[in-house]
């Protein structure tokens, strides 16, 4: 298909979910951007970049444990049907409680781990960060029945709001206390933020009357997410450690600038299409109409983000010194490198969506698994060159993986599991 025919067909296609999911949190997204890029160069002109890379350090490991929350509960909720909703919703509340409760003891448990091997500052950071995940439970049943129902404008206002106090923040604390400490509170003070405004957009309370559905029901689905979500944080965050092992805090703190400069720009572009996907997949009637839309989301993905990452790439050795100062204008062409792994990740957001759809997503784990070892191992193997070849290999490895195995994936029908073993440690 022509991708500006398609462009024009999907334009005026006005009442499309799929079309006004993606508005609504390009829209939102652009907000974001402008203030989230206007904090980093306050931060660029304030602090070290050793100060950086504190900061850095403390969130990579945030993120790590982050990624336990992220279990898979929720996908029930969106997938379940009308006369096992409330049942659903029942069991989901318990269940986050449970399980954030439970991520908040063990990043508590790392932060004393790290005090006794004589770390200080990140110890009592990541003791602080923990506070985050008493606040999610109470909102994470109202955010998935958000996107049950497309409410995709409202959750991306949600979304913008709390970004957007978090830059503002982290703006106002650097310039009043220039620390690693001003970069990360503002993650904790936010948090609250969040919370009131799920809870006024949804209102939800659990129904006694209706039971439960068996835990088991979202243990089979949230194995293979689980390993997802925790490959994939292994991916995004502990890059970081590697180049902090390898190279030390000044360099972690560049790559950590030339990170969120390039790829972190896209990434919430290529999450917000996975978010989208997923419900406007689970809506179709039938295995066609899923694939219709799948690829309809995948060319969709292609004609938009495509032009924007290329100019983003060509152009920072531009906009880098302009926007962000002198100081770090050779981290321009590091920003354009790691710019390029957005295009693997459009392509593993639409297969992720398609896979979780059909409820097989023991497949995409194996996928983002082999992803992150190649990526990972790339950057590792090619450290000893550099960190800029480092950055290449770890984007080259992403590729090789990911836009092959989705290509592959979305080309199967339901009966791809049969083929892969790994489902039945998933059932």
């Amino acid at each position: 298909m022509n991708p500006f025919a398609f462009r024009s067909h999907l334009a005026r296609r006005e009442n499309s979910p799929l079309l006004r999911g993606l508005v609504a949190f390009g829209s939102a997204e652009m907000i974001n951007r402008v203030v989230r890029i206007l904090a980093i160069v306050v931060i660029a002109r304030q602090v070290s970049p050793t100060i950086m890379g504190v900061a850095a350090l403390a969130l990579s490991l945030f993120e790590v444990v982050r990624a336990l929350a992220n279990a898979g509960v929720g996908q029930r909720i969106i997938a379940a049907s009308e006369d096992a909703l409330a049942a659903t919703c029942n069991t989901a509340f318990r269940l986050f409680w449970c399980w954030c409760v439970g991520v908040a003891a063990i990043q508590l448990a790392l932060a004393g781990a790290l005090h006794l091997f004589g770390m200080r500052e990140i110890p009592l950071m990541l003791a602080l960060l923990s506070g985050v995940y008493l606040f999610m439970p109470a909102g994470l049943v109202q955010v998935f029945l958000l996107m049950r129902e497309e409410r995709f404008g409202t959750i991306a206002r949600i979304a913008t709001v709390q970004n957007v106090s978090d830059h503002l923040l982290t703006l106002l604390f650097v310039l009043i206390w220039p620390s690693a400490w001003a970069i990360v509170l503002p993650k904790l003070v936010t948090a609250p933020v969040w919370l009131v405004l799920v809870r006024r957009a949804k209102r939800w309370m659990p129904q006694p009357e209706a039971g439960h559905v068996p835990w088991r029901a979202f243990m089979g689905f949230a194995v293979g997410v689980l390993i997802t979500e925790m490959v994939n944080v292994a991916r995004t965050q502990l890059d970081k450690l590697i180049v902090g092992a390898v190279f030390g805090v000044k360099a972690l703190g560049i790559y950590y600038f030339a990170f969120n400069a390039g790829l972190g720009i896209t990434t919430s572009f290529v999450m917000a299409l996975g978010q989208i996907l997923f419900p406007y997949i689970c809506r179709a009637d039938d295995l066609a109409e899923r694939r219709r839309r799948c690829h309809k989301g995948l060319m969709l993905a292609l004609v938009v983000f495509l032009p924007l990452l290329l100019l983003q790439v060509c152009l920072a050795p531009w906009y880098v010194p302009l926007i962000f100062g002198v100081q770090w204008t050779p981290s321009a062409p590091l920003v354009s490198i790691l710019g390029l792994g957005a295009m693997p990740m459009i392509f593993a957001a639409v297969a992720s969506a398609w896979l979780r759809a059909l409820d097989q997503p023991g497949v995409e784990a194996m996928m983002s698994s082999l992803a992150t070892a190649a990526a990972l191992g790339g950057l590792a193997a090619f450290a000893g060159w550099g960190l800029m070849a480092a950055a290449g290999a770890y984007v080259a490895g992403l590729a090789l993986i990911l836009i092959p195995g989705s290509i592959w994936c979305l080309r199967q029908d339901g009966g791809i599991v049969s083929r892969m073993p790994f489902k039945r440690a998933c059932a």
